[in-house]
């Protein structure tokens, strides 16, 4: 080693490159369920990687990279084919796998059977398709237990999906910071109500934290819990709703963030409520789709717009104060977790070089 290198300074720098990459060993939302589907494959980015999505026969999502080893070109503009996915190429078919299964323009061709590609593991749930992204320390998917809201069916839930041009961590600090609100959407139909002026309390949850107004509760966009369980990041938080919204209790949020690239991310926010009774929830259902959905969507553009406004080295000016620790506390748990990545990578790579 160079003796003008310092290992700290150098992890530290691998640390920040990482989770502005976005971590590994982490479950991903990467698409609406309704954007796969039929013959036709469908592209996706995330963490600089290009992937491509089909059914198969079965209905399942299948994931490969989106790269034909044969010339290069994206397997996501080939066709659904029954033994996988076919180039449109040269008609070279890829299974489920990353496995070489049809070579259609030679007979018994060398390639067929060959492992060729990176595959990936996939689970679809609530109208969404998530998929894990594989670290040198686990190369295999853990169980994804996702919030209940997603997986129990007396919760009403609406998935909204969006691609914003700033860096998903940009989005996470937006959701761990729930004073504002009442500032950038302190005209919207929900979050109209409250104080302007509060301290914040930051407290320990399983698997995460949560951080909320001191002063007030149940009024406006007051509180949020963020996760990072070691096997994927998401937030809850709830906007109470003013009679004028029906029947039921405050509107949840849970919300996903997925890097695309260092620039860019996806959003997917479930909008949840708990109503009781099924009539109940049908009225739910019926307000959102004709009133409410359309005011949210408001609101979500509000957060976009200022977003994508802010430099990409915003964080290198903040001048932070007691609202932001929440923020803080999400960034220090984000560092932690690439940290310990990169160190049982280095490791493993320290293992297999002394073997």
């Amino acid at each position: 080693m160079s003796e003008d290198i310092n290992p700290k300074v150098d992890l530290r720098d691998r640390i920040t490159a990482r989770v502005n990459q976005g971590l590994l060993g982490t479950w991903y939302a990467v698409a609406k369920s309704v954007q796969v589907r039929g013959k036709k494959p469908f592209g996706v980015m995330i963490l600089g990687r290009k992937l491509a999505l089909w059914r198969n026969s079965d209905g399942k999502v299948q994931c490969i990279e989106d790269y034909c080893p044969h010339r290069g070109a994206p397997m996501s503009l080939g066709n659904v084919h029954s033994k996988g996915l076919a180039c449109a190429y040269h008609g070279v078919v890829m299974d489920g796998n990353g496995v070489v299964a049809e070579v259609p323009a030679l007979k018994n061709c060398a390639l067929e059977g060959r492992k060729a590609i990176s595959s990936y593991e996939v689970y679809e749930q609530s109208d969404a398709i998530f998929v894990y992204i594989p670290s040198l320390s686990r190369p295999k998917a853990p169980s994804l237990v996702l919030p209940v809201e997603l997986t129990d069916e007396s919760w009403g839930k609406f998935l909204c999906h969006s691609i914003w041009e700033c860096p998903y961590y940009y989005a996470l600090d937006n959701l761990a910071d729930p004073m504002h609100g009442s500032y950038l959407h302190g005209q919207s139909f929900t979050l109209a109500y409250g104080s302007k002026q509060d301290t914040m309390k930051l407290s320990k949850i399983e698997n995460g934290f949560r951080i909320e107004r001191e002063h007030q509760e149940n009024v406006n966009f007051d509180y949020t819990e963020m996760i990072v369980d070691g096997t994927q990041i998401y937030c809850r938080l709830d906007i109470p709703y003013p009679p004028a919204a029906g029947p039921g209790g405050a509107f949840r949020i849970i919300g996903y963030c997925t890097p695309i690239d260092e620039k860019r991310c996806m959003v997917f926010f479930w909008r949840c409520r708990h109503t009781g009774s099924n009539l109940a929830l049908q009225s739910w259902r019926f307000l959102y789709r004709t009133t409410l959905e359309a005011r949210h969507w408001h609101v979500i553009e509000q957060d976009r717009v200022l977003l994508e406004a802010m430099p990409l080295n915003a964080n290198k000016r903040e001048l932070l104060y007691q609202h932001d620790i929440g923020i803080t506390r999400l960034r220090q748990t984000l560092a932690r977790a690439a940290r310990d990545q990169l160190i049982a990578e280095d490791a493993i790579n320290a293992e297999g070089g002394n073997a």
